[in-house]
């Protein structure tokens, strides 16, 4: 009697469920893990909310859109993280429901589902999946103008356009690498007949028409700052540097989807035999336009991408990692041909597990296990909430009035502009980024001074000094890390600088 496993049958009869089943866990997986070993916002994720806290059109940091958002989720959650994490995790997950649903289309429900199950283990769309920025929020919005493009261009939908020009539109406004994409899309359309005839109509020019009413507010911003141009190209000498630097992101693009190829592999029939009687996962033939378009969005943007950073001297890939491997899966589904023999189902199963829950264990590992073998600090590690709530208070305390502003060491003044009274943040080491307050603004209303302590006197360093002269440091505050383990008390330098006329 031949057995057929029920998660095969599953993908099946109910291959939405499953793609349900499977994002639902890594949601609450990756949550849980924000719950109980994240006590400060991970990378620069703190320093995002305090930008998007200004509401301005344009900064350094580039597009306004995820960190609008980001400023909002913290308000909605009562100025909490736990609601930007919950963002974060939302986009990750339509991603992956945007993924079948363009699958679908292409290969069909079944088939869907195995893209959906491969392009989850691709590890960029692990590790900073609660680090939400443009390259998170990117993601979404990417998949989503792939999907309408292809009902453009595969399925002659023309209402399509309107959805299209939107989330192209918004991807401008949330990323700097949306015109490469966008211009992806548009090398595509007019390399094909059926692009071609596509583009005969009025729809595209209405739709650009929407994409530059969207998108109008931060192209103003870009050509009024001055920052249109690209970095400088590298002089001759520095090739060599630069074609290492590629070789070393392409490197990292391979092996980001390396437990794709793994099980590509794991599941080919001239490994170890073939199983004669292993399910079938069947598709109706793709198109030959759908192969192309798999095929070109699954290579150029991470290609592309890869370049641009090396030629640059970009360290990461340009418009992310995670953005450039969205088709990977997809792309491995159509190569496999129209029937999808699932061999050796145990080991595909437990490698597939292993890959998906890998990367949040590893943070939770190094939050546990670092402070207590090692002396390197956890950034997440960090009481954010205690920190914020022990200096806006103890300015309110000293000067009867509310905390308007915070300067001095970046990544403490972040998370101190997070507390209650969502102070605004000042650079002051570079004051060009925070445009919305000066120094003799932040003179004028006052505000608190942090840095790192090196010594029980609390003594500022030396620049800092210089920038605020007239400094009287207070006795440094010390705070427990999550787990402190080997390392020392995390211990802050601090001073008031009192608001004028108090």
């Amino acid at each position: 009697m031949r057995f057929t496993s029920l998660v095969v049958e599953l993908i099946r009869a109910r291959p939405r469920l499953v793609v349900v089943i499977v994002v639902l866990c890594q949601a609450m997986l990756w949550l849980g893990v924000a719950v109980l070993f994240y006590r400060s916002p991970p990378g620069q994720l703190a320093t995002a909310i305090a930008f998007g806290r200004e509401y301005q059109v344009g900064t350094d940091l580039g597009p306004p859109l995820s960190f609008w958002l980001s400023d909002i989720a913290y308000r909605l959650a009562g100025n909490h993280l736990f609601g930007v994490y919950v963002l974060a995790v939302l986009c990750t997950a339509l991603t992956f429901w945007v993924v079948y649903l363009l699958a679908r289309a292409i290969v069909g429900g079944q088939q869907a589902v195995i893209a959906v199950l491969l392009t989850m283990t691709i590890t960029a769309f692990g590790a900073p999946t609660l680090e939400f920025g443009p390259d998170v929020l990117a993601r979404p919005l990417w998949v989503l103008l792939l999907l309408h493009s292809w009902q453009i261009l595969g399925q002659g939908l023309r209402n399509a356009w309107f959805a299209w020009s939107i989330e192209a539109g918004l991807l401008l406004l949330t990323t700097p690498a949306a015109a490469g994409l966008l211009l992806l899309i548009a090398g595509f359309v007019v390399s094909t007949a059926q692009g071609r005839r596509v583009l005969r109509s009025f729809d595209p020019l209405f739709a650009l028409l929407v994409v530059l009413a969207l998108a109008l507010p931060y192209l103003i911003f870009v050509l009024r700052s001055d920052s249109v141009g690209l970095p400088a190209l590298p002089v001759l000498a520095e090739l060599s540097v630069r074609a290492w630097q590629w070789l070393a992101l392409a490197g990292g693009v391979l092996l980001a989807i390396s437990v794709v190829l793994v099980l590509v592999l794991l599941d080919a029939s001239w490994i170890g035999g073939g199983e004669t009687d292993a399910p079938i996962i069947y598709r109706r033939p793709v198109p030959p336009l759908g192969r192309d378009f798999v095929y070109c969005f699954a290579i150029a943007p991470a290609l592309a991408g890869s370049l641009i950073s090396g030629l640059f001297g970009l360290p990461t890939v340009f418009g992310g990692t995670a953005v450039g491997l969205t088709m990977v899966g997809l792309a491995m589904v159509v190569a496999s041909g129209d029937l999808i023999y699932l061999r050796r189902q145990r080991l595909l199963r437990m490698v597939w597990a292993v890959a998906v829950a890998a990367p949040a264990v590893l943070v939770a590992g190094n939050a546990v296990v670092m402070p207590v073998f090692g002396d390197r600090e956890v950034a997440t590690s960090m009481p954010a909430r205690n920190i914020a709530r022990f200096f806006v208070e103890s300015f309110e305390r000293r000067t009867n009035q509310r905390l308007q502003a915070v300067a001095g060491d970046p990544q403490l003044a972040s998370l101190i502009s997070l507390g209650r009274r969502r102070a605004h943040l000042f650079l002051d080491a570079t004051p060009q980024r925070t445009p919305w307050l000066t120094a003799a603004q932040f003179a004028e209303s006052g505000g608190i001074v942090v840095w790192r302590a090196s010594d029980t006197a609390g003594t500022p360093p030396p620049e800092l000094a210089r920038r605020f002269p007239g400094l009287v440091p207070e006795v440094p505050r010390s705070f427990d890390w999550l787990i402190n383990g080997r390392q020392p008390l995390l211990r802050i330098g601090w001073a008031i600088v009192r608001p004028k006329g108090s």
